[in-house]
């Protein structure tokens, strides 16, 4: 008798250890690895300049441990990425804006997978002398009513107005945010966040706006209405100019394609990448906002 009481405790302590290395193993999964996946294939995904060094970093760590799978991501532009995933030709659009506010997409067909929130900032060459403008003053610089930074308070040094190139998710936020529907001035454009990074480092007087992602000692954010550009400030709309950073499928995202958004939205991605690299995390939003620019608190 005691001898059977013996076995049958030694295989109830055996069913108990496999459990809890169960239990153990899920909790590694949940904390962040990218889960090896049993599928293959290649994955393209195209568009925002924005959303794009967030993707491709964690593209190459969700390769790791999915040799199977081959992503390549490409920039052009959101109203490219939105173009091309609906056609067909890719299996991932990154947007800086919704499906729904651009002409020709039609937004029933894909399906919105958001990963991020991007701020966005008016930065200014160095040499400008301005470190705060009104929310009214920068309509003004960008309608080409503001001329000269001496207006301003800054240099007298004559303004150049870099913008982004049509079908920017970047441009439509910022012009959302700030034009309100005005007309901007006419100047040169630029089809990447990289590019114009560059362009007013080395411009005395330029303006222009960037992803926070994308912000460096090389230029100069500006605070609106004494407002700073910050995480913080966004997450409560406090700063005005953001947006979501969408990844958008054809329908429901499958096999490799489904197992790499699944990973965007992973501890790895959300809690330490994401804030790395200049990001908001989706779920450190206390405001949303809908396709039609409503912000409301969650």
């Amino acid at each position: 008798m005691k001898k059977r009481n013996l076995i049958s405790t030694l295989v109830m302590l055996g069913a108990v250890g496999t459990v809890l290395a169960g239990c153990g193993s899920n909790n590694a999964s949940s904390n962040g690895s990218s889960d090896a996946s049993d599928h293959s294939g290649k994955i393209t995904a195209v568009g925002s300049t924005a959303l794009q060094p967030l993707v491709e970093k964690a593209a190459g760590n969700f390769q790791k441990d999915n040799k199977k799978i081959d992503i390549t991501v490409q920039g052009g532009g959101s109203g490219q990425g939105l173009s091309q995933v609906q056609d067909g030709a890719v299996a991932i659009g990154n947007s800086d804006i919704f499906a729904e506010s651009k002409d020709g997409v039609d937004a029933k067909k894909l399906v919105d997978h958001k990963v991020a929130v991007v701020g966005m900032a008016p930065v200014v060459n160095k040499d400008a002398g301005v470190d705060n403008v009104t929310m009214s003053q920068l309509k003004d610089i960008f309608t080409g009513k503001i001329t000269n930074w001496k207006e301003l308070g800054g240099k007298d040094e004559k303004i150049t107005v870099v913008n982004r190139a049509q079908g920017s998710g970047t441009r439509a936020t910022f012009e959302d945010a700030v034009l309100k529907g005005a007309t901007a001035v006419k100047s040169q454009e630029q089809d990447s966040n990289g590019t114009v990074q560059k362009i007013v480092s080395s411009t005395p007087g330029a303006i222009s706006y960037l992803a926070f992602s994308y912000l460096n000692d090389q230029v100069k954010p500006l605070s609106i209405d004494k407002v700073k550009p910050t995480d913080a400030n966004v997450e409560t709309n406090k700063w005005k100019i953001w947006s979501y950073e969408h990844m958008y499928t054809n329908g429901k995202a499958k096999n490799a394609t489904a197992d790499f958004i699944k990973y965007m939205d992973s501890e790895s991605v959300q809690k330490d990448l994401v804030k790395k690299m200049g990001y908001i995390s989706i779920h450190n939003m206390k405001v949303e906002k809908d396709s039609k620019g409503a912000v409301t608190d969650k």
